[in-house]
């Protein structure tokens, strides 16, 4: 998924540190080191990202359940609570998600997340802990729970008195742009005090329908090829997914004007008479919650030798409508500058199907335990164009430019925009130019 690791120095003069406003990095889900604590002893172990033997901690540490009476999702085993480390002023949980010795000696750039924009930030001139932050927290959460706003807060508060009381520029990956926008329909007031600028890349504000809707119905599988099988396997993401407020929050807007609305499609058996045949049904994004309900009413995972039933969430719906009322009524308050960064020129995955013409689905349950088949739409592997661009706000710039989701994350493209719009690097090289609403000419990036 990842492309060749690069490192793309800051053009020109070395910015002085007096000179550049604070920076906080936020990344998106699955973008943040998780470690398992234990309550009684106080010891922590690193549960995602891991790959030796990443299954096990997995099941055993980070499978939970959603609590309707508090709002939060808590693990299975009592005794342990889910952590984001602050170490390196909050960018270690947002640098190298697996900082296991072997993994950096082969530099596994599956795992290297936020690690080249860092680099790039520092050598700019930017300083870890006076101009530099990293927020990472527990992606499992939902974007506007309690917990994630006060320490989105703390941070720009930290930011913003550690560098001098100057404004901070938001840096933001992915569904980090929704937590962000929740924070900034919730709390406008603090949004204002504290942010100058805020550079959003990837984040599907309308949702990322093909992406997510699968996650809920078969899991998702966050690394491919061999190293897949060291990692956590799809079906064991599957059964925290749907658990997870943060995945509901990102299915498609019901109430968002696409230009085609996604769709599930489904081949079913028809008997009559005697005779099979082939149906296809399908499912809008308000239709799908009855197939939601009807594909997952048997799931359920194995605990320590006891099954607990894990159907369709409607508690967690209901939470998620709320959220997305809050992202609705979201509003850019006067003075802080916005930038849109969004991927495009690859495969992004849709509307998604299950069974064939010649070989349907009978039952509603057997979809969990098929592959899916995608139609596409332009974007970055996993949110549409159409979905990161509709942010609703007043940009500054908005500015395709094609790489895929994680890639983004250390694209030079990405990397000279950045520091064009940080004031950093005024000589900007031919090839990044854009208009205010424009895509990013194509560079050395393959579509898939």
């Amino acid at each position: 998924m990842f492309g060749d690791c690069s490192f793309w120095p800051c053009f020109g003069d070395r910015q002085a540190e007096s000179e550049v406003d604070p920076v906080l990095l936020v990344s998106g889900i699955g973008g943040s080191v998780l470690h398992a604590k234990r309550k009684k002893f106080g010891c922590e172990t690193r549960v995602w990202v891991r790959i030796l033997l990443a299954e096990l901690e997995f099941k055993r540490k980070v499978w939970s359940r959603y609590n309707p009476k508090t709002g939060y999702t808590e693990s299975l085993d009592k005794d342990t609570e889910i952590v984001v480390p602050e170490d390196d002023y909050g960018l270690y949980a947002i640098d190298i998600l697996d900082p296991s010795f072997i993994l950096k000696l082969i530099h596994f750039t599956e795992v290297y997340h936020f690690h080249d924009m860092i680099e790039m930030l520092v050598k700019c001139g930017y300083k870890k802990g006076t101009t530099l932050f990293g927020y990472g927290y527990d992606f499992r959460q939902s974007n506007r729970i309690d917990k994630l706003m006060e320490g989105l807060k703390v941070k720009l508060e930290t930011a913003y008195k550690a560098s001098g009381n100057r404004k901070v520029t938001l840096i933001t990956h992915s569904m980090g742009g929704l937590l962000v926008m929740c924070f900034m329909s919730l709390h406008k007031d603090v949004f204002s005090k504290f942010v100058n600028k805020w550079i959003t890349i990837a984040s599907p504000f309308q949702g990322a329908p093909g992406c997510i809707n699968d996650s809920l119905l078969t899991g998702l599988q966050f690394v491919e090829g061999i190293a897949s099988f060291f990692f956590v396997s799809r079906w064991t993401m599957h059964q925290l997914l749907v658990e997870c407020p943060s995945i509901y929050e990102m299915l498609a807007n019901p109430d968002f004007k696409w230009r085609k609305q996604p769709q599930i499609k489904v081949w079913r058996k028809q008997s009559n008479d005697g005779e099979s045949s082939a149906k296809l049904e399908t499912y809008g994004p308000v239709e799908s919650i009855s197939l939601f309900k009807e594909a997952l009413r048997n799931n359920e995972l194995d605990y320590n030798g006891n099954s607990i039933a894990l159907p369709f969430n409607f508690a967690i719906l209901d939470w998620a409508a709320g959220t997305r009322q809050i992202i609705n009524n979201a509003q850019l308050p006067d003075g802080v500058s916005y930038y849109n960064i969004y991927g495009t020129s690859y495969d992004t995955p849709f509307d998604v199907s299950y069974g064939s013409e010649t070989s349907p689905i009978e039952d509603l349950s057997e979809i969990c335990h098929t592959m899916p088949k995608y139609s596409f739409v332009d974007g970055d592997g996993t949110v549409p164009a159409e979905s990161a661009k509709a942010d609703g706000f007043p940009a500054v710039e908005r500015v395709g430019v094609p790489a895929e989701h994680r890639e983004l994350l250390r694209d030079k493209t990405v990397f000279e925009l950045i520091k064009k719009w940080l004031g950093v690097d005024q000589k900007m090289s031919k090839h990044s130019k854009s208009s205010r609403v424009a895509d990013a000419p194509p560079n050395h990036h393959a579509c898939v």
